[in-house]
């Protein structure tokens, strides 16, 4: 039998990957994606886009146990893709390039009882159940693939970073058992606080809202009338009933108002866009793209890189592309950039693979270099080796250029590189840079590098070459241990339970169990409610009549606590009654 292709993990998102330890899981754990997945199971066949029903009965995944990460590969392998796991929120470029790569990432812990309607931490439940199904449809995968490409090349904001961070801290606080209402509430407060201080949507808040508003909570169809694709809203049991009602306003989608419209991953969502169908997404998407620095180019987005304070690179149109943080851009008398400074760790490299020699140890105290054609309009990568001596551009000779911008740059060439007959970089020694009456370069500091090229095609998010540029030369592997601590008293009933409806028969000694357990229940859980679903149901697959258990219920979702879990306590009991 042919062995499936399982595909590569990309040197730098090895970092982020860690492992399940399956092991860790409670029985209450269990209990809880159980419960999710037959609500998901029973409702959402109705409300849901058809490529989700569809992807949730063909992906394999299990509804009574959580799933291993490794056996997913086996439903998205058939597609070209695949699923790793990943410890809670890690950044959004990470994020969008496991998604470019095709390669799910699925945080493996799993939201806390209380927290079973929504929780804003990832989870297990949200991207196993909610991404992975409806991934299976093609038109759709094309659509996640390319915002995950906008999305690992979208320019961001120091600003942006600190909002992360914060948002990354409550997800931890909200998911901590023992984090207490003012801990919670604190974390939200900083979030809040951090978001204050965005003074402006860079490139990877417009992809984040894009995102949030298509792949997280969209809808779609007739928007009169629409049906769920969004994974929030699937891996959501209360918002998936409650988004469709009037109170949730409907927006036919435009990815004009998507990235207008701001977000709380707190709170359901106030309105929701639905779009006609997923062709209409890829079409759209499309057309945003262009608007973005990574195809775009130019002077606009070297300054969306320089307001982003962090790693991005600048590809030249001969192709050479420059990688670091840029500091400085000094522009000609139209505005236009002439000259370019990076700080820091700086690399060069040729269709995304470093030029050696020119890593970030040869430009370890940043880069410079000018942008532009010479005077005469003369584009040096169109040149050849014999047009380039008519400027004295020959190694070992004396060499002065004059730009058009009024740049000029006088050394000997030391070295020209070529690309396919091309030059892309030539090395100058004994070399002055000036524009104008300041000094860009001084002939002590050492070998001028000068890219070549007339203009900036790109500027993207990132490093060109990944793997030399962050020191990561291999697939990463991933080990550790995680101590398996003992089962509580809660957590050993439910495990009782679970092993009673795993024999699938029933007995004068089974039923004395159960009766052993609600009484426990009654005496030292009196608010638990999912267990006593799980005993409900097994008791009707029996024909066994149990009007107490109905009556605690009823009481219990009558309780003055959360509504979300009121609304759980209803909805258990319809399925039972409905199964």
């Amino acid at each position: 039998m042919k062995q499936k292709k399982i595909m590569k993990i990309p040197a730098h998102l090895s970092p982020y990957i860690s492992q399940q330890h399956y092991e860790s899981y409670t029985p209450i754990d269990h209990a809880v994606w159980r419960f999710v997945m037959k609500q998901n199971h029973f409702f959402l066949k109705k409300i849901a886009h058809p490529a989700y029903v569809n992807g949730l009965a063909s992906s394999g995944i299990n509804t009574e146990s959580i799933p291993k990460v490794d056996e997913m590969n086996e439903s998205l392998a058939s597609v070209g893709w695949r699923a790793v796991s990943i410890d809670g929120l890690i950044p959004g470029a990470a994020f969008y390039s496991f998604l470019a790569n095709g390669i799910l990432p699925i945080a493996t812990k799993i939201r806390k009882l209380q927290n079973i309607a929504y929780t804003p931490a990832p989870d297990i439940l949200h991207e196993a159940a909610g991404h992975a199904p409806i991934l299976l449809d093609q038109t759709y995968r094309e659509y996640v693939k390319k915002i995950g490409t906008m999305g690992s090349k979208a320019l961001s904001s120091k600003e942006k970073l600190d909002v992360f961070r914060a948002v990354r801290h409550l997800t931890i606080v909200a998911e901590d058992p023992t984090s207490t209402p003012e801990q919670v509430k604190a974390a939200e407060e900083k979030v809040a606080d951090a978001r204050k201080k965005v003074k402006s949507l860079a490139e990877a808040d417009l992809i984040s809202r894009l995102f949030w508003w298509t792949v997280e909570y969209g809808l779609i169809d007739d928007w009169k009338n629409p049906r769920i694709y969004g994974a929030g809203l699937l891996s959501s049991v209360g918002e998936s009933q409650s988004c469709l009602a009037d109170n949730v306003r409907k927006i036919p989608f435009s990815i004009e108002e998507c990235i207008k419209t701001s977000y709380d991953v707190t709170k359901p969502q106030p309105q929701l866009f639905v779009c006609r169908n997923f062709e209409e997404l890829v079409e759209e998407i499309d057309k945003f793209a262009g608007t973005m620095a990574f195809q775009k180019g130019g002077t606009e987005s070297l300054e969306k890189a320089l307001q982003s304070d962090y790693t991005a690179t600048i590809v030249y149109s001969s192709g050479l592309q420059v990688t670091g943080t840029l500091s400085t851009i000094i522009k000609d008398k139209k505005g236009e950039a002439a000259y370019i400074r990076t700080k820091g760790a700086t690399a060069l490299s040729l269709n995304n693979q470093e030029v050696p020699g020119h890593g970030k140890e040869t430009h370890h105290k940043g880069f410079g270099a000018p942008i532009g054609v010479l005077e005469g309009n003369v584009a040096m990568e169109n040149c050849t080796s014999e047009q380039l001596k008519d400027y004295g551009l020959v190694k070992g000779e004396r060499s002065l250029l004059n730009f058009q911008s009024g740049v000029k740059v006088e050394g000997t060439v030391k070295e020209i590189l070529f690309s396919d007959g091309s030059p892309i970089l030539i090395s100058f020694e004994d070399c002055m840079v000036t524009y104008q009456e300041q000094v860009l370069f001084d002939k002590g500091w050492g070998i001028f590098d000068m890219p070549v090229g007339e203009r900036i095609t790109s500027v993207f998010a990132g490093a060109a070459g990944p793997n030399a540029y962050f020191d990561l030369q291999t697939e990463g592997e991933v080990d550790g241990l995680v101590e398996i601590r003992s089962l509580t008293e809660l957590e050993r009933l439910y495990a009782e339970v679970r092993n009673i409806r795993k024999l699938d028969v029933w007995n004068q000694e089974s039923l004395a169990k159960i009766n052993e357990i609600l009484m426990i229940l009654d005496y030292q859980y009196p608010s638990d409610w999912l267990l006593r679903l799980e005993i409900l149901e097994l008791l009707k697959k029996y024909n066994i009549a149990e009007t107490s258990i109905k009556h605690v219920l009823e009481t219990l979702k009558n309780t003055d606590w959360e509504k979300s879990i009121s609304q759980m306590i209803e909805r258990g009991l319809m399925l039972i009654n409905e199964s």
